[in-house]
């Protein structure tokens, strides 16, 4: 019978007994035995004990392969050193985290220690641009927003696109709240594309300078650079840029805390190269930074936005003297800035190049400083202002008549300016385009005096939400303005046929893009007008919230409009009957239509719909509750060019 070896190590024999061959307490047990010991198994059942049992080691050591990640890091780093091409090291970052982390720890220069792999970035680097012709600009771009925003996700962009030359442009939106973007994901791309041109970092928190130390120390051709509220970026990251990054020609920075003067100065000194920077909501850069940007010998700077910043009339002096070459200048919230400081802009004869000039919110702008700027700034083409609440009808007439070479004007918010102060500006400057949004100061006043001359240059003409703007401005309008192309009366509801019925005849030159969206008084008769008089030359025309339009309307502009694209006649009383009408027109060739709630356009008018999406690659039906999911579902896979909003 079969008999084992009793475990103690006597010489008795226990009968019928067995052992679990996988019980490492038995297989103690055996190993024990004397070598001299007689022990039968029967075939069928024989225990087979291999070398590892003998040796104490359980069936996973026994099972256990060699693995290269058995070898230190710096043996597998000098392993990924020699890796003959780009797609061959994104293969390997694939494998793990730790063999991604360890690829982005080598610097591209790093590469090709062998003659091979030199031949094989030789050859990469030959079909280089070949491959970024499909990009932006010609460079890569990578865009990482919200939870996408990680650093294992750049250390991937970093590794894939090494073998392609590296990134030229990286933008980054956000953070992943738990495991956001680091100074380590910034190294990973520092390290990965030296040849890096473009960064955008916003809303960043953990990112500070240490990551902008090493994208300065890697990146060397840098030409812009982007900061949006990265709290832990400080002086020494920008210092850190100047300093290695000379090619430095775009410098936006916005709610950075720890961001001054000494930064500033640093990037003035030693980034001959910049043309456009955009500072706003710093709340430590003040005249010292500033200045320091226009006072150099050297400055090109031609772009430039001011806002939010503690500064005074000193550093706009030193605009106003050392601006030589700026084109375009933004200002905004600048409450410590007076009259004396706009005036001395304007007087100091230094901003001969300036083309557009942008105020916002600033206390300083009043009559006399307006003046001042006009006379400074010889080539003004665009000015804009924005809740300057001291500019007056004096102050807009005396701009006009310095600043001969106007030809836009952009008013918001500035409630002291009246309709006499914009006659008195048409009737003196060869304005081109006219805005005027929420300008409450303006009201319908009969004209005792008869008009002045005509203002034949002004093509555009837009009144966004200014209530007080009605029949008697309109009136004046016609007469003073009668080559207008572009007119947009958006908002304004106080306005009725009888007041825009003259203003259409009026405009010789044929209307090219109407708006008059909001208009709640209007009826069919205006729409019968405007395509009667302007069916011709009419390309866009919108009528959003004009509840008075029917379908008479839509057949007019199916009769009439030859070069209409985009029409916009959500929440107007259309129904299926002017859908119909609109697809029988042979001659329309509409790109974008819009019907967003009008419930009277019913499941009924699909066959119209889909004949007009032979043309249309946009078309709005939102909230037309009268269109079922279903008649939605067989649009979208008729009219696949288009895209449909519902």
């Amino acid at each position: 019978m079969p008999a084992l070896v009793n475990y103690n190590g006597d010489d008795d024999f226990y009968f019928g007994a067995s052992f679990n061959r996988k019980n490492s307490t038995d297989l103690g047990r055996l190993c024990s035995i004397s070598s001299q010991a007689d022990v039968y198994c029967p075939p069928p059942k024989r225990a087979r004990i291999g070398a590892s049992y003998l040796f104490g080691e359980t069936e996973f050591e026994q099972n256990k392969q060699p693995s290269i990640n058995d070898l230190p890091d710096e043996c597998i780093l000098e392993i990924f050193k020699r890796l003959p091409g780009g797609r061959e090291r994104s293969s390997c970052a694939c494998v793990s985290k730790k063999w991604l982390m360890l690829l982005t720890s080598i610097r591209r220069g790093e590469y090709g220690s062998s003659k091979v792999v030199k031949e094989n970035i030789d050859s990469i680097s030959d079909d280089i641009e070949t491959i970024l012709s499909y990009e932006d600009d010609g460079y890569l771009t990578r865009c990482l927003e919200g939870k996408k925003a990680t650093d294992v996700r750049l250390a991937a962009v970093a590794v894939g696109t090494s073998g392609r030359g590296g990134l030229g442009k990286l933008y980054i939106r956000g953070s992943n709240s738990s495991s956001g973007v680091t100074n380590f994901g910034l190294s990973s791309v520092a390290h990965g594309c030296p040849s890096l041109k473009s960064l955008s970092l916003w809303n960043i928190p953990c990112v500070g300078d240490e990551g902008l130390y090493e994208i300065a120390k890697e990146c060397h051709l840098l030409e812009k650079l982007d900061l949006c509220q990265c709290p832990s970026v400080s002086n020494k990251g920008l210092i850190a840029i100047a300093e290695n990054c000379p090619d430095l020609t775009t410098l936006s920075i916005e709610s950075c805390p720890k961001i001054g003067n000494e930064g500033l100065q640093a990037i003035a000194k030693l980034c001959p190269k910049l043309q456009s920077i955009s500072i706003k909501d710093c709340p430590f850069v003040g005249d010292h930074g500033v200045s320091s940007l226009f006072s150099s010998a050297s400055s090109v700077l031609s772009k430039v936005k001011l806002q939010g910043l503690n500064i005074s009339d000193f550093s706009l002096a030193v605009i106003g003297y050392y601006g030589k070459s700026m084109t375009n200048l933004t200002l905004g919230g600048l409450q410590n800035v007076s009259e004396k400081g706009f005036w001395v802009m304007g007087n100091a004869q230094g901003l001969q190049k300036l083309v557009s000039l942008m105020i916002t919110s600033c206390l300083g702008v009043t009559d006399v400083s307006i003046e001042a700027m006009g006379k400074g700034c010889s080539n003004l083409k665009q000015m804009c202002l924005r809740s300057c609440s001291f500019v007056s009808d004096d102050g807009l007439v005396g701009f006009a008549k310095s600043a001969g070479s106007l030809e836009c004007l952009q008013l918001e918010e500035c409630n002291r300016v009246t309709q006499s102060g914009i006659i008195g500006f048409l009737s003196n400057c060869g304005l081109k385009s006219l805005t005027l949004v929420k300008c409450m100061g303006i009201r319908d006043t009969a004209m005792e005096a008869p008009l002045s001359s005509p203002c034949n240059s002004l093509k555009s003409l837009s009144v966004k939400n200014c209530p007080g703007f009605g029949t008697a401005s309109l009136a004046v309008v016609s007469n003073l303005c009668p080559q207008l192309q572009l007119v947009d009366l958006s908002g304004l509801y106080g306005i009725t046929d009888a007041g825009l019925l003259p203003l259409l005849e009026s405009c010789k030159e044929g209307l090219v893009k109407v708006n008059l969206s909001g208009c709640l008084n209007l009826t069919d008769e205006v729409v019968l007008a405007l395509t009667r008089l302007h069916g011709g030359t009419l390309v866009f025309l919108n009528l959003d919230g004009c509840r008075r339009i029917t379908d008479a309307s839509l057949a007019s502009i199916a009769d009439n409009c030859i070069f209409l694209r985009d029409l916009d006649v959500s929440r107007c009383a259309i129904s299926d009957s002017g859908v119909a009408a609109l697809s029988n027109a042979e001659q329309l060739n509409l790109q974008v239509l819009a019907f967003s709630g009008c419930s009277g356009v019913s499941n009924k008018s699909m066959p119209f719909l889909k004949k007009l999406g032979k043309t249309l690659v946009g078309l709005n039906l939102q909230q037309c509750n009268s269109i079922s999911s279903r008649t939605v579902e067989l649009l979208v896979e008729s009219l696949w060019r288009c895209d449909i909003l519902f």
